[in-house]
C-alpha cells in the first residue's frame, strides 16, 4: 500500500514538474512574441475605440506581428491636430480623411469599414409618422425618414401633439431628431450633409450660395433641439435607457444599433426600430496611413479577413459584403444588404463653412 502511495506521489509530482516547464516556455515564447511585436500609433474616432481594445482584435494584429496603439478624438479635431507622433489618422469620414490626405500629401489610403446613418425610434412613432407620409418603405425591405417631408414638419415647428390622430405620442415637444453637437461631432457632420442636400433641391452643397440658401433651415434643426451631447453614445445611451418619452428619434450610425443586436444583451427591446434616412450618407472610416507601419495596419484592416469578421460583429459594413451579412443574419438583425438612396457629403471646406456658420446661431 505504501509502494502504490508513494509510485503515485512520485507521478504527480513527475506530471507538475512537466506541467511547470510547458506552462514557463509557454510565458517566455509570449514574453518573447510580444517583444517581438511592432508597436503602432494612431489616432482614431472615438466610435471605434471598443474595436481596437477588442482583445481579440489586438491578438489578430498580433500574429501579423503588430501592436495597436491609439488615441482618440474627433473627425474634425483629428484633420487639424499636430499628427506628428502617430503613423496613421483613421477619422470616421471622408471628407476629414481628404483633408488628412492632402495637408500630408500622402497619394493612398484605406476605407476597411464604413456605416451608413440611421435612425433608432420606437414602433409607436413609425406608425405615427407612417400614417402622415414621413415615414415610408425603402427601395428594399426596409422602412425610411422621408427628410423632405421631415424637413417641412421642423420648419413649421411642428409638435408631436399637433400631428393629426395622435394619441401614441402627444407630447408637447417639437418633432425633431435627437443629434449630437455639429460644433464637436461627426456624426451632426453626416446629418449636416444629408439635409443641406436636400434644402438644396436635392443637390449636394458645393458653392457659397448654396451654403447661404441651405443655412437658416439646416440651422434651427440643430438650435431647436437645445442642448445636444458631443458623442453620438450619449443620444443612443438615452434611447436604450431613457425610452421614447426622452429621445424619439436619435440619429445614430447603423453599427451602433448592429453592434447591440450581435451582442444580444437585451438592450434593443421588441418596440425598437431602425429607420434609414432617405436620403443617407455612410460614414466612411477612411484611414490615412502617415508612415510606413500605419499602412502596414490600413492594409491589414482591409485584407485579413479575421479582421474583417471581428469588424461586421461590431456592426461595421467592411469590403466583404458576406462577412457583415453573415453576422446579421446570426443576429437576426433587421438591416438591408444595399442602401440604394444614399448620397455623397460636401467636400471638408464646405462642411466646415457651414459647421462653423450653424455654432455661431448658438
Amino acid at each position: 500500500m505504501k509502494r502504490r502511495l508513494s509510485i503515485g506521489l512520485a507521478v504527480v509530482l513527475l506530471l507538475a514538474v512537466v506541467a511547470v516547464i510547458v506552462w514557463g516556455r509557454g510565458d517566455d515564447e509570449n514574453t518573447a512574441q510580444g517583444a517581438d511585436l511592432t508597436t503602432v500609433r494612431g489616432v482614431i474616432g472615438s466610435e471605434k475605440l471598443a474595436f481596437f481594445s477588442d482583445k481579440r482584435v489586438a491578438d489578430a494584429f498580433a500574429r501579423h506581428g503588430v501592436k495597436v496603439e491609439v488615441d482618440t478624438a474627433g473627425s474634425r479635431q483629428i484633420a487639424s491636430m499636430d499628427l506628428g507622433k502617430y503613423e496613421f489618422a483613421f477619422p470616421s469620414s471622408s471628407p476629414a480623411a481628404q483633408r488628412i490626405q492632402r495637408d500630408h500629401k500622402v497619394t493612398g489610403v484605406h476605407t476597411p469599414f464604413q456605416s451608413p446613418m440611421a435612425v433608432a425610434t420606437f414602433e409607436p412613432i413609425v406608425n405615427l409618422l407612417s400614417a402622415n407620409g414621413t415615414v415610408r418603405k425603402g427601395a428594399g425591405d426596409y422602412q425610411v425618414l422621408d427628410i423632405a417631408k421631415y424637413l417641412e414638419l421642423a420648419q413649421k415647428s411642428t409638435r408631436w401633439d399637433q400631428l393629426p390622430g395622435n394619441t401614441a405620442f402627444p407630447a408637447r415637444k417639437n418633432v425633431l431628431l435627437t443629434t449630437t453637437d455639429p460644433r464637436e461631432s461627426n456624426s451632426a457632420a453626416m446629418y449636416l450633409s444629408i439635409v443641406s442636400f436636400v434644402a438644396n433641391g436635392n443637390n449636394v452643397v458645393s458653392t457659397p450660395e448654396a451654403e447661404s440658401k441651405v443655412l437658416p433651415a439646416v440651422s434651427k434643426l440643430f438650435i431647436d433641439q437645445g442642448y445636444t451631447q458631443n458623442s453620438t453614445e450619449g443620444p443612443f445611451e438615452d434611447y436604450l435607457a431613457a425610452g421614447m418619452g426622452k429621445t424619439p428619434m436619435a440619429l445614430i450610425y447603423e453599427s451602433q444599433f448592429v453592434d447591440r443586436l450581435v451582442r444580444a444583451d437585451g438592450s434593443i427591446r421588441p418596440d425598437m426600430r431602425l429607420l434609414y434616412t432617405a436620403p443617407t450618407v455612410y460614414s466612411k472610416h477612411t484611414l490615412v496611413p502617415l508612415k510606413p507601419n500605419g499602412d502596414q495596419v490600413g492594409r491589414l484592416l482591409a485584407t485579413d479577413p479575421e479582421l474583417g469578421k471581428l469588424a461586421a460583429t461590431f456592426g461595421f459594413r467592411t469590403g466583404d459584403p458576406r462577412l457583415f451579412a453573415d453576422v446579421v443574419a446570426a443576429a437576426k438583425a433587421p438591416v438591408p444588404a444595399d442602401l440604394v438612396d444614399a448620397v455623397e457629403p460636401p467636400s471638408f471646406e464646405t462642411l466646415e463653412r457651414l459647421l462653423d456658420a450653424v455654432k455661431k446661431q448658438y
